[in-house]
């Protein structure tokens, strides 16, 4: 993680980086991500609950909690922890309005500049700044909007020139980069850049790997072959038979399944990594095991090491065969599964 976070400073300028470990970090744990993270300038996170866990760990930096709060009971909180709410909607800024905090907090307003999704719609971007200068319990404001289409060929532009011509007469800082953002359009990259999937090893693009980003995968789910078998043409394989064999041929069973996170929707030809070489898996996913082929593997057998993705076989690409997303089979991590950390 920590050499990802050294690349997405490269790219960064002089914004600075909200590392984002939401979702137990993308699944590679909220307490490894705060040491391999340390060096950021802050950290984005989903809840209440998160963000006092990183206290407890002993993180100093800003902590960003990118719904908001939930209600007026999670006000005096984020005041105790220094904690920087994001403010999507009037009620957030109703409720501390009517329950200031003791300390004044600094907050983010977020607007809507095209995903649709959360935040303030951009035509009532003077009302909204106003209001929340006016209050009390508000330390600073920064604004921020999220692209819905960075990672695609329709980039930025459309919600990021929008989202600048409102906002630019307040003098404020202002936060938009998301991974995909911040490794291509660096106009977007304003006071605070929120990098997440990056800082894990993996790209956002489909037409770019990880590798030629000069990242490198932070996790990397490994098992080994627990049975052989061998096949004769027309045999099939796991539940609902949906791989049968052209001819006679041997296959593996690997102790993964999706109990610990692996995708059972994962048609036969998913790629794995087999002894450090490219195979597929056969069949339908089970809950604990799945099938691969070993066909053009003669040397392996029982205790052979099999990468799902990670080191050698990138996370993008199984997701891709596997018909989803990187940002999906990482948080899917099953709490089962045992963790070895590496150096």
């Amino acid at each position: 993680m920590a050499h990802n976070l050294r690349v997405a400073r490269s790219y960064a300028g002089t914004a600075r980086l909200f590392a984002v470990i939401k979702a137990n970090a993308y699944g590679h744990g909220l307490s490894r991500a705060r040491r391999g993270l340390a060096a950021a300038d802050g950290f984005a996170v989903l809840t209440l609950e998160e963000a006092a866990n990183l206290r407890q760990m002993g993180v100093e930096q800003p902590i960003l909690l990118l719904e908001g709060i939930f209600g007026a009971d999670e006000i005096a909180p984020c005041a105790e922890l220094d904690l920087w709410p994001v403010l999507h909607h009037a009620g957030q800024l109703d409720w501390l309005r009517r329950q200031p905090p003791v300390r004044p907090i600094q907050v983010f307003l977020k607007f809507d500049s095209g995903m649709h999704r959360l935040g303030f719609p951009l035509a009532e971007h003077a009302a909204a700044v106003a209001r929340a200068r006016s209050l009390p319990g508000v330390a600073g404001v920064t604004l921020m909007t999220h692209f819905a289409q960075a990672d695609e060929g329709a980039g930025v532009d459309w919600q990021l020139q929008p989202f600048l011509h409102e906002v630019a007469g307040h003098g404020l800082p202002w936060s938009s980069a998301n991974s995909a953002a911040l490794l291509r359009y660096p106009e977007t990259l304003g006071a605070w850049a929120r990098p997440g999937l990056m800082l894990y090893g993996a790209s956002p693009f489909a037409d770019a790997s990880a590798e030629q980003l000069g990242l490198r995968p932070a996790m990397t789910l490994q098992s080994e072959i627990i049975s052989v078998q061998s096949l004769q043409a027309g045999e099939g394989v796991g539940y609902g038979q949906l791989f049968r064999a052209e001819r006679p041929m041997r296959m593996g069973v690997v102790a993964c399944g999706y109990a610990d996170g692996y995708p059972r929707h994962a048609l036969t030809g998913t790629p794995v990594l087999l002894n450090g070489r490219m195979s597929r898996t056969l069949g339908r996913i089970s809950m604990d095991m799945l099938c691969v082929d070993l066909s053009e593997h003669a040397d392996a057998g029982v205790g052979s090491p099999v990468v799902l993705w990670g080191e050698g076989l990138p996370v993008e690409a199984v997701a891709a065969a596997a018909g989803t997303s990187s940002y999906e089979l990482l948080c899917a991590l099953a709490a089962r599964v045992p963790v070895l950390e590496v150096d």
